[in-house]
Order: structure tokens, then C-alpha cells, then sequence
């Protein structure tokens, strides 16, 4: 993932002409930690976990980026997702640098005595690397409010004083924000509007496919559909379905809630693969599940004429050659799932004042953040004659070649 990361970045600097220096620094984590966690699990015995924390860059401020829990986390993805989030908080004109964290587990084999053990002792180990003026992280694939909070509480503890902007996603009773559990795929509803307009596109007669049904995945449908924009295929880790007259979004979230929060079984739709629903003959293809699904071996099958990536790196790089030269826009990772991290600041902000907004407020100040980016995002493509992709990262480098060279380096 970090060669893709690299990749892009490398061309986005020979596009723009980023000094040579400046590129070099860019690649390359300011800081990298590895933890081993012994935590005593349910049946007497121990286990040690694997965990990580990266911080990628501090040049605008301090570190921000979340904490997965998945069994495919290793030093590389977060190296990557870490160089991801740089470029993301750059793009939104955020205050922060970039950085990411992960353990490696199945939270979903873990009970919640187990999973609060390791994320105190996780907490524990990177304290020194936390901090509301440091390093600042939020939640994740496979992880929620609830973790943040144990992560809060604990690193309340270790430094004695109460510290609610040290960590973001909280829940709302411990200073969460308004607003927050929804922003990343409202980010999607909000970037996804902006390009049909811009491509002329009329959303009330589209239809959209959406990957995974997730935090991303879930809030992106409902608020697509709720523009009058037809979900014609959803899908998540379990199932994928299809439905020409439109999916029951509000079945299909009852259902899932019912059922483990899994789709499987539903009968809203018929049952489709995953690719099926990646290629299937929409306007709108959201992918908001996993890294690395529209690959060199299937972006000729994609008919979609816009892809939004509500999920980081769902396109890897040999792809987007091939959806460039078939004429599809793509609303990259780096921006259309910047809302996540763009309410996450709100909420930051919100515990430094001690003074919170209501949720017609943060999603007022999402949109107006969301809109601008996309704006910027795509003045630069346009003026730099590349994709929007190639655009979004050279929307970055400015505010970072900037940021480096005022600060100097040595």
C-alpha cells in the first residue's frame, strides 16, 4: 500500500514541480512505533498482539489519524494510511499532519473484556506519542465510540488530568461531537453531489452501487437516497444485493441491526457478488469497504461514469490509468472520505472551548469544508490538465511545501 501511496505522490510532485527535497521528506514517516501487548484473555491464557502507531508528518499540526482493528494490519498499511491522512488533512486545510494506528486482531472473536484490556494496554504503551497537542487519534475499521472512550479514560489516568481532545469519536456524553458518526459518509453524499454537478449529471434520475455497509458504507446509501439518488446494489463483507427499483435502505439498516450487523440473508434484493455490484450499469459506484478492489483485472468492466472512494485505497494504481483513459471521474480517498477527519477537528475544537455545537451547525460547517475542498480539488485538476486523484494530492503539496519550507528543515 505504501508503494501505491508513493507512486501517486512521485507523480503528483512532477506534475507540480515539487522540489526534490521536499519530495524526499514527504516520504518517508517521521516516527514509527511497534508494541507488543500481553493481555490476559477470558480462558486464564495470554496472548501478545501486535501494534503500531505512525506518525507520518507534523508540518501543519499536530498528528491525527485513526485506529483500526483488523487481522491484515501490519506496518506497511499504516505506514501508508498514515501518508493517506497527511495528504487528507492538507487537502481539507486542517490544522493537523497525518498519522494512523492498528492492532493486530479480530475484535470480532474478542469479547468486550478482552477488547477493552487490549485497548488500555495499547493506550498504555503509546502515551508518550498521544496528546490533544500531539498526536490525536480517532476510530477505525473495527473499532467505535466505545474504544475511544477506554482509550480516553486510560490515558486520562496516566497523565492525571481530564483530556477529552486527545482523542476524537467519542461518545457524546464524554465530548463527542454532533454530528461525528455520520460525517465520513456524508463527506460521500456531499463530494458525490458536487461532481455530478460539475459533470452535468441530473442526481435525481441516477442511480448509485454502494460497497460496503459499514459506518461509511450505510450512512453514504441513506444520504444518497435521501437526495432522491436510486441505491440500486448494496453489500457488505457477508453479501451483495441488487434491486432495479431501488434498495429499502431502511430495511436493509433494520435488518442488519437485527441479524449482527450483517447483511446476509436479507431479501430486499437479489443476490449478486461483489464484482457483480463493482460493475454493475449505475451512474454513481461508491466503494466503501476494503482497500484494493477496483484493480487493472476489472476497471475495464466498470461502467459507473463517476467513482466516489469512501473507502481509503479501494483503487490500487495500475488501475487508474485505465478508469482515466474510459473518460470515469474519480472523487479520490483523500477527499470524498475527508468528512470523517473534518468533523473530528469540529469536535477538537469543540473540547478546546469547552463549548459544543448543535448538529445543524457542524453539518452547516461540514458542507461549507467539504464543498471548498472539492472546489480546490478540482480547479487543480483542471489547471494541471490530470485527474482528480492526481489533482487532490497536488492540492496537498502546496499547503505542504509551504508549511516545510517555512519551517525549514535540517
Amino acid at each position: 500500500m505504501f508503494d501505491a501511496v508513493l507512486a501517486r505522490l512521485d507523480k503528483a510532485a512532477q506534475i507540480f514541480g515539487l522540489a526534490p527535497d521536499i519530495a524526499e521528506i514527504l516520504r518517508h514517516p517521521k516516527k514509527e512505533v511497534a508494541v507488543s501487548l500481553p493481555i490476559k484473555m477470558d480462558d486464564g491464557s495470554t496472548k501478545v498482539f501486535e501494534g503500531y502507531r505512525t506518525v507520518h508528518s507534523t508540518h501543519l499540526g499536530p498528528s491525527k489519524g485513526g485506529i483500526r482493528y483488523a487481522m491484515d494490519v501490519n506496518a506497511d498499511e499504516v505506514r501508508a494510511l498514515s501518508a493517506w491522512m497527511t495528504f487528507k488533512c492538507a487537502i481539507a486545510n486542517l490544522p493537523y499532519g497525518g498519522a494512523k494506528g492498528g492492532i493486530k486482531c479480530d475484535p470480532r472473536k474478542m469479547s468486550v473484556g478482552e477488547l477493552e484490556r487490549l485497548t488500555r494496554a495499547y493506550t498504555r504503551s503509546l502515551s508518550d506519542i498521544f496528546g490533544v497537542n500531539k498526536d490525536i487519534p480517532a476510530p477505525d475499521m473495527g473499532t467505535g465510540k466505545r474504544e475511544m472512550a477506554w482509550l480516553l479514560d486510560e490515558f486520562n489516568r496516566i497523565v492525571g488530568e481530564d483530556s477529552p481532545g486527545v482523542v476524537t469519536g467519542k461518545p457524546i456524553t464524554l465530548g463527542g461531537s454532533k454530528g461525528r458518526e455520520v460525517a465520513t459518509g456524508r463527506g460521500v453524499m456531499i463530494s458525490t453531489l458536487a461532481a455530478m454537478k460539475k459533470m452535468g449529471i441530473n442526481y435525481k434520475a441516477a442511480t448509485a452501487a454502494v460497497q460496503g455497509f459499514g459506518n461509511v458504507g450505510s450512512h453514504a446509501a441513506r444520504l444518497l437516497a435521501s437526495q432522491k439518488i436510486k441505491v440500486v446494489a448494496i453489500s457488505d463483507h457477508t453479501a451483495a444485493f441488487h434491486n432495479e427499483n431501488g434498495i429499502d435502505l431502511d430495511k436493509a439498516f433494520k435488518y442488519a441491526a437485527s441479524n449482527g450487523n450483517i447483511l446476509k440473508g436479507f431479501d430486499g434484493g437479489q443476490l449478486i457478488n461483489n464484482n457483480e455490484l463493482l460493475t454493475a450499469s449505475v451512474d454513481v459506484l461508491v466503494p466503501a469497504a476494503i482497500q484494493g478492489v477496483i484493480t487493472a483485472a476489472n476497471a475495464n468492466d466498470i461502467k459507473a461514469k463517476l467513482i466516489v472512494e469512501g473507502a481509503n485505497g479501494p483503487t490500487e494504481a495500475d488501475a487508474d490509468a485505465i478508469l482515466n483513459e474510459k473518460g470515469i471521474i474519480v472523487v479520490p480517498d483523500v477527499l470524498a472520505n475527508g468528512g470523517g477527519v473534518t468533523v473530528s477537528y469540529f469536535e477538537w475544537v469543540q473540547n478546546k472551548y469547552g463549548h459544543y455545537w448543535s448538529e445543524d451547525e457542524v453539518n452547516m460547517k461540514h458542507d461549507a469544508s467539504m464543498n471548498q475542498a472539492f472546489e480546490n480539488v478540482w480547479f487543480n485538476a483542471q489547471q494541471f490538465k490530470t485527474s482528480m486523484r492526481i489533482g487532490a494530492y497536488i492540492t496537498a503539496l502546496k499547503r505542504l511545501d509551504k508549511a516545510i519550507r517555512y519551517k525549514g528543515n535540517y
